[in-house]
C-alpha cells in the first residue's frame, strides 16, 4: 500500500516515446502520484494512452524519434545522432512548459538528454531512471572509445559539444554528460548489469523491475488442462519475422502438455503462417506480464524489460536477440544459468524444441531460476524506487 509523502512536491519525468523505455517507469510514476505528489510526465502524445492512466499530467512535446515505424538508421553513430537531434529540438519545447513551472525534482530517461539539460539549466536536482544497464568504471575505455573511433564520431562529438555550450547545461563535456549521472535508479535486476562490481552503488541503485498488475492491458487466464505454458514474443519492434514464427509452430505445435501463446505483432498476417496447431494461440498483441506470471517458459528477444520480467517471474528463457543491447542481454542470461541463446539464423524447429526441453528438464536451471528470481524481488521494486526519489527531495 502506498504511504502519503510528508512533503508534496512537483516531480517531472522527461521520457522518450519508446514503449520499452516508458513501461519500466510507469509504476514508479503511479506510486509517486499515490503518495500525493504532483507528477508531470513530458513525452510525445503518441504515448498519452499509456501515461495518463498513472495519474500523472502529460506534458506533450513533439519527438522526432522514429518509434512509430521503427525506422532506425544503421550504425551506432547514426542512431546516437537521432537521439541528439531529438534532444536539441525537444529542449525548447520543455522550456516552454517548465521555465514558468519548474519541478522540484526532475527524473529523466537515459535517452532523454534534454531532461538532464533542463534540470541543470534550472539548477534543480535530477535523477536518471534507467530502463537498461548503466555505465561502469572503465566503460569509457572499454566500450565508448571504440564507438567514438567510428566514422562520423568526430562530427557527432562536435555537434553535441556545441549544443551543451549553448543550451544552459552545467556539464559541458560530452563524455561527462553522457557518462555516469550524478544519481541514478536502475529499473533492472542487478544480475543483468554488466560488470556490476564496477558500478558505483553510491550513485546507482538497482531496484529491479517495477511491476504492477497492468490490469489496463487486459487479463489472461491459463487454459484448463494446460500442463505447461510457453510465451513466444519478440517484443514490439522486431516482429516482422514470419519465418521465425513458422519455425516456432513446427517446434512447439502439438508438443505434449504445452499450451503456446505466440505473439506475432501487427506487421505479420496469421494467414502467412499456414496451419496453426491446436495448442497454439496466435495473437498480434498480448498482455505479456499477465501471461508470464502463469507461464513455465519464455522465448524472448532479450530486451531488457522482457529479460527482467522473465527473471522476476522465475522463468527459463530461450533468448533470440534481434538488435541493440539484446545480444549482450542474451549472453548475460546464459551466464546466469537461466537461458539458452539461439540466434535467428540458427532458430530451426529442431534447435528451438531441443532448447525448450533441455531448459525445462534441467534441475540446475530450475535452481538458478529460483535463486535469481528471489534476488530480483528482494531489490525492492517500485516502493524502493519511490523511496529513493523522495530522499532526493530532501
Amino acid at each position: 500500500m502506498s504511504r502519503p509523502s510528508r512533503r508534496r512536491a512537483h516531480i517531472a519525468m522527461v521520457g522518450i516515446p519508446a514503449i520499452s523505455h516508458t513501461l519500466p517507469s510507469l509504476e514508479v510514476i503511479r506510486e509517486l502520484v499515490a503518495r500525493g505528489h504532483r507528477v508531470t510526465y513530458a513525452n510525445d502524445s503518441y504515448l498519452a494512452d499509456v501515461i495518463e492512466p498513472t495519474g500523472a499530467e502529460l506534458v506533450p512535446y513533439d519527438s522526432t524519434l522514429p518509434v512509430a515505424h521503427h525506422d532506425w538508421p544503421e550504425g551506432p553513430i547514426a542512431q546516437m545522432t537521432v537521439f541528439l537531434d531529438d534532444a536539441i529540438q525537444a529542449l525548447p519545447q520543455l522550456r516552454a512548459a517548465y521555465d514558468d513551472d519548474p519541478a522540484d525534482l526532475y527524473l529523466y530517461d537515459i535517452g532523454a538528454y534534454a531532461g538532464r539539460a533542463l534540470a541543470e539549466r534550472q539548477g534543480r536536482p535530477a535523477v536518471q531512471l534507467s530502463p537498461t544497464f548503466v555505465a561502469w568504471e572503465g566503460y569509457e575505455q572499454e566500450v565508448a572509445a571504440h564507438i567514438m573511433a567510428l566514422p562520423g564520431a568526430d562530427g557527432y562529438q562536435t555537434k553535441f559539444a556545441a549544443w551543451l555550450a549553448g543550451c544552459g547545461a552545467v556539464t559541458t563535456d560530452v563524455n561527462a554528460f553522457c557518462g555516469p549521472p550524478g544519481r541514478a535508479v536502475a529499473l533492472i535486476p542487478r544480475a543483468m548489469q554488466p560488470n556490476a562490481d564496477r558500478v558505483d552503488e553510491k550513485v546507482v541503485t538497482f531496484v529491479g523491475p517495477c511491476l504492477g498488475d497492468r490490469a489496463d492491458q487486459g487479463r489472461w487466464e491459463r487454459p484448463a488442462g494446460a500442463e505447461r505454458v510457453l510465451l513466444v514474443s519478440l517484443g514490439s519492434a522486431f516482429t516482422r519475422q514470419p519465418d521465425f514464427y513458422r519455425a516456432c509452430l513446427a517446434a512447439f505445435g502439438d508438443l505434449p502438455g504445452w499450451h503456446v501463446v505466440l505473439q506475432i505483432g501487427r506487421h505479420v498476417d496469421p494467414a502467412e503462417l499456414g496451419e496453426i496447431p491446436g495448442n497454439v494461440d496466435v495473437r498480434s498483441w498480448v498482455p505479456q506480464l499477465a501471461i508470464l506470471k502463469q507461464a513455465d517458459a519464455f522465448v524472448t528477444h532479450a530486451g531488457m524489460g522482457s529479460s527482467g520480467e522473465g527473471l522476476y517471474c522465475g522463468l527459463p528463457m530461450i533468448a533470440v536477440p534481434q538488435a541493440s543491447e539484446q545480444p549482450m542481454n542474451a549472453d548475460r542470461l546464459v551466464e546466469l544459468g537461466v537461458a539458452r541463446r539461439v540466434d535467428t539464423a540458427d532458430a530451426t524447429a529442431e534447435v528451438l524444441r531441443a532448447a525448450l526441453l533441455d531448459l525445462t528438464t534441467d534441475e540446475a536451471v530450475a535452481r538458478r531460476v529460483a535463486e535469481v528470481r528471489d534476488q530480483a524481488r528482494a531489490e525492492g521494486g517500485t516502493a524502493r524506487a519511490a523511496d529513493l526519489i523522495e530522499e532526493m527531495l530532501s
